[in-house]
């Protein structure tokens, strides 16, 4: 398999995640988002995902897939070892809700496109940091509220740790407080020391710059 990632994009370091977690192997093709002319803008890129963006997963017969749910719900089902959700169907539900928060109601607002349209719109760049703080922080306290007390997010790593790790990520980039998010900043401490996290984090990445 082929991941065309970018190394802090949230939605492929969710991808990195559940690859590692399940043990797979697969080939990290870097696609650089940077600039007006980055990467994911030219020809040959929107040929093999015509939205512009990554991640994309080329799996076999050289079929694409595209959206970071739909490339875990199909790693999830081709390869149910070591699996992201549990048997029961209420934790499977409250994995799936914690990652459809993180994945629907933050990330999108705080993505790369719709900051790029604020300034667009000539918001002070003070502003712009008010919006992603407003929307991680109102977030993160959903998401503290809603995971357990122990172990990672349910317990054992899963689908909703999938999604939380490139979240945290992204709020430590913005400078965001986490102090007020013991239980999210327990999961960070545990998945740091994991070999699947680490080997997935942002910094492990060879088109991380030096």
């Amino acid at each position: 398999m082929d991941l065309y990632t970018y190394y802090r994009s949230t939605s492929s370091y969710r991808v990195r995640i559940a690859l590692e977690l399940k043990g797979l192997d697969y080939r990290s093709i870097p696609v650089n988002l940077i600039g007006g002319g980055g990467e994911h803008l030219q020809p040959a890129y929107q040929a093999l995902n015509p939205q512009g963006r990554v991640p994309a997963l080329q799996v076999e017969n050289d079929q694409v897939l595209i959206q970071s749910p739909a490339i875990i719900e199909y790693l999830e089902e081709c390869y149910p070892q070591t699996p992201l959700l549990p048997e029961g169907l209420l934790e499977r539900a409250r994995q799936r809700s914690v990652a459809a928060l993180i994945g629907c109601d933050i990330h999108p607002l705080h993505n790369v496109s719709v900051l790029n349209r604020l300034r667009q719109l000539q918001l002070p760049e003070t502003e712009v940091d008010n919006w992603i703080r407003h929307w991680i922080g109102l977030g993160f306290d959903a998401v503290e509220a809603l995971i357990g007390d122990q172990g990672f997010c349910f317990g054992t790593p899963g689908l909703a740790d999938v999604y939380l790790l490139p979240q945290v990520y992204a709020a430590r980039r913005f400078a965001i407080d986490l102090d007020r998010y013991p239980r999210i900043a327990r999961v960070e401490r545990l998945a740091l020391e994991h070999p699947a996290f680490q080997r997935a984090h942002p910094d492990a990445q060879a088109d991380k710059p030096a």
